[in-house]
């Protein structure tokens, strides 16, 4: 019996409308592949169809983008035509995917003098599989479909789908619904039919949002039309990829990719909404809320809640992962996203999030830097650190959160209680910020926080720092031991920009980061290439993230190394352009020098929210725009040739900043 396998998706098409998407291979078929379907969430609607003109499949030429929530694929239908040479007759299937459902339309189109006759069959069937199921490679049974007229539904538990297919006879043929037309084309004319799909999940804790995406979208004009390519792309990803909770529909979030997480993550959704800020605060607040809604207010171990905790993932049901693993429904697994909220309100305060809006928030950032005092330093050393109390939570709960995550650079794996190089870094930054929040503000003791900040600080340089034949760098964490782990990764990128680091350490960092074991020329590798542990196709031990290359970017231009964040930008860039602009979650850290365009992680995420948003953060530090003392400051020079940009927000109005760097309202 062959053994479960994760699908792999770095061939296949998918459409997005969260929380619908649809996957299939490029000339739209579906069932060929196990991640094949459409998908409510976490449920599989459709596992399987297929189409044919008169008995016979049309030969596919082109698949045709239309957004991130439509495309068209193209076939012949030569077993229709004439003996010419030219293609006379061809199809045009253009699905469809909203919130609530899919739809497709069968266009058949001729030039022919003569009418044609044929008919149009569908073959569709599903399985109502979990994600958690076809994520393990399980296969699930086919269920049964009813049959009314030219309609069709099925469902089990909290789901049910209704299928319409107008004009249309439908049948239940064995496992699979057969919709049929006969059809005629007309001469030098054509013809259509289609059908429509609307699915209800009642136990569902995600929904759809059909407003307008709360950012601008920028005019940008870049000498490397890369940059103006990778923000579009990545603005319309991101638009599909917005949701709500069903308890608290009056706020959005961006949904941490497709397809295995189109759900609410602490973490994933904070950095996305920070790397949108230049395009207006809308988002960053909506996240801000919505996650304050959700803060630990107990201490409850299997769930890894505490008060002031901010979540790590919200699901319809129990995550079963394997190796033991089972994450609850609501699980607040993650040391990080605590401190990274409080950043993300100061950062957004900064931006122009308005006052009234912070203020209300104000109660929920005391709790959020209590919990760092006072749960997040459990042992009292005055540093951040996670260790999984159950037995069947994460064993590593930073962004790296695979099992494999935190090593030696001799390959031995760290033992927990685990404190993390960057998670440090987010916590002085959030202290220190909080404390100009309450300080602005006028509430709570900022004092307190700032010695608390400096404590850690002073903690941090006297452990975290070793060396080897290249000089100084942080070590990724200290173990249970407190023990520095000596591996040099990308997570001291994440240092940078904090205040974590005197000058002298951050171009030490800046140096490491560029340097062949880390500049893969294709992004940031997540491990040293002299760690024994290295593989380009592991998931954090070598592999590039684009969000981490992002945020090293930001870090460096923040820091003054503009010569080190143009190397990794130029790297994300032709990484971008290799993808078509619709970067991954990950891909191989294989050098670029091996491989004239970035080997694909094949599990991957894509789209993916903040490897999407990571497109802005790009550009806002192309551009070096940075609040300070209630303007908006500009220090260009990190992107090879000029950049200008229109309709980035700040201040709650639109500015534009020219090749010079120069700021301007519009």
């Amino acid at each position: 019996m062959p053994i479960p396998l994760q699908p792999l998706l770095h061939n296949e098409t998918v459409l997005l409308r969260a929380p619908i998407q649809a996957w299939s291979s490029p000339d739209g078929r579906i069932g060929r592949r196990p991640i094949h379907g459409i998908y409510l969430a976490d449920v599989r609607l459709v596992s399987a169809l297929t189409v044919t003109f008169g008995d016979a499949r049309g030969e596919h030429i082109a698949t045709v983008p239309r957004g991130a929530s439509r495309a068209e694929f193209i076939a012949l239908l030569r077993h229709l035509d004439d003996t010419e040479a030219d293609p006379r007759v061809r199809m045009r299937q253009d699905r469809r995917v909203s919130i609530a459902g899919a739809s497709e339309t069968y266009v058949l189109e001729s030039t022919l003098t003569t009418a044609v006759t044929t008919t149009v069959e569908v073959s569709l069937a599903s399985d109502l599989a979990t994600m958690e199921a076809v994520k393990s490679g399980r296969a699930s049974a086919p269920v049964s479909i009813g049959v009314d007229g030219n309609s069709a539904a099925w469902g089990a538990g909290s789901v049910s789908v209704t299928l319409n297919a107008p004009d249309s006879t439908v049948d239940v043929i064995g496992d699979s619904l057969s919709l049929h037309w006969e059809v005629t084309i007309p001469a030098k004319g054509s013809v259509s039919v289609g059908w429509s799909l609307d699915a209800v999940d009642t136990a569902s804790v995600v929904a759809g949002v059909s407003t307008p995406a709360p950012w601008s979208v920028p005019e940008v004009r870049a000498a490397d039309d890369r940059l103006t390519r990778w923000v579009a792309q990545a603005l319309d990803d991101l638009d599909a990829l917005r949701l709500t909770t069903v308890k608290d529909p009056s706020t959005e979030f961006l949904a941490a990719g497709s397809p295995w997480f189109f759900t609410l993550f602490g973490r994933d959704s904070l950095w996305a909404a920070r790397f949108l800020l230049p395009l207006g605060t809308g988002i960053a607040a909506d996240t801000l809320r919505v996650l304050a809604g959700l803060q630990g207010t107990q201490s409850v171990a299997a769930t890894a809640e505490q008060p002031g905790k901010i979540m790590h993932e919200l699901r319809r049901e129990a995550l079963h992962l394997g190796d033991g693993v089972t994450l609850p429904p609501l699980y607040y697994g993650t040391v990080d996203a605590t401190p990274l909220w409080v950043c993300l309100l100061h950062d957004a305060w900064r931006w122009g999030m308005p006052d009234d809006e912070v203020r209300d928030l104000l109660p929920h950032v005391d709790r959020a830097l209590d919990w760092m005092r006072d749960f997040g330093d459990a042992d009292g050393d005055g540093l951040l650190e996670y260790v999984d109390e159950t037995g069947h939570g994460l064993a590593n709960q930073g962004w790296k959160d695979s099992g494999d995550s935190v090593q030696w650079r001799d390959g031995r794996l760290a033992e927990g209680p685990i404190a993390l190089c960057e998670v440090q870094a987010y916590a002085y930054e959030a202290a220190m910020h909080g404390a100009d929040l309450l300080e602005h503000f006028g509430v709570g003791d900022p004092a307190a926080r700032r010695a608390w900040a400096a404590a850690l600080r002073t903690r941090f340089h006297e452990r975290f720092w070793v060396s080897d034949d290249h000089g100084s760098y942080p070590a990724i964490a200290l173990d249970a031991h407190k023990q520095p782990v000596d591996t040099v990764t990308s997570n001291i990128g994440h240092l940078l920009g904090t205040g974590l680091l005197d000058a002298d350490q951050a171009e030490e960092v800046a140096a490491r980061l560029v340097s062949p074991e880390l500049n893969s020329g294709f992004g940031l590798r997540t491990m040293s290439t002299a760690s024994v542990g290295y593989w380009p196709l592991s998931y954090h031990g070598g592999s590039v993230w684009t969000h981490d290359t992002a945020i090293a970017i930001g870090g460096l231009v923040r820091e003054g190394h503009h010569r080190e964040a143009g190397e990794l930008m130029r790297g994300l860039l032709a990484a971008a352009s290799a993808f078509g602009y619709r970067m991954p979650e990950l891909h191989s850290g294989d050098p670029a020098g091996a491989f004239s365009r970035p080997v694909p992680y094949p599990a991957a995420c894509r789209p993916q929210a903040w490897s999407a948003a990571a497109a802005v953060a790009v550009l806002g530090a192309a551009l070096g725009a940075e609040p300070a003392g209630g303007s908006l400051s500009t220090h260009p020079g990190a992107m090879d040739g000029p950049v200008a940009v229109s309709g980035l927000v700040f201040g709650g109005g639109p500015v534009a900043i020219d090749e010079a760097g120069v700021v301007s309202a519009g």
